[in-house]
């Protein structure tokens, strides 16, 4: 592995973790008609399959070897014009009222802070990218120390 300015898992929120054993429950319910057995195995099934997709489901952001990387997404740092942070309002217009259909979008709902990373690349017609992130501030600081000749 090479040079990390940057790294986060964007993790559930609480309330996300907390909906799995409320679901998972509501099977076993559902099921025990069948046989307390039966209710229990599919509770259980259930639990361990929502935790297993919570947690292949979270997307890592990182500034690692000259990329900026969302997701499994990756552009060099070379390629990327301005970035900017927004939060609470500024991020709720970000992703609805100015969003432009052709960016590119790796956001959580769990997570209000996001960066606005334009890009500079004429090959691709992404205009920016939107990345949700809990540390926005520092990941900007990442991509501009990533950019700066060495």
């Amino acid at each position: 592995m090479g040079t990390e300015l940057f790294s986060e898992r964007l993790w559930p929120s609480v309330g996300v973790w907390l909906l799995i054993p409320l679901v998972a429950g509501i099977s076993v319910v559902a099921f025990t008609p069948i046989g307390v057995t039966v209710g229990i195995a599919v509770g259980l099934l259930v639990g361990v399959a929502l935790i297993a997709i919570a947690v292949y489901t979270t997307p890592e952001v990182a500034v690692r070897d000259g990329e900026l990387l969302a997701g499994r997404a990756r552009v060099p740092v070379g390629l990327l014009g301005e970035v900017t942070v927004a939060r609470r309002e500024d991020a709720r217009i970000q992703r609805g009222p100015a969003l432009d259909a052709r960016a590119f979008l790796l956001i959580r709902g769990w997570v209000d802070p996001l960066v606005r990373v334009e890009l500079r690349d004429p090959q691709d017609p992404t205009p920016y990218w939107l990345v949700s992130t809990r540390r926005p501030e520092e990941l900007a600081q990442a991509i501009d120390a990533a950019r700066a000749p060495r």
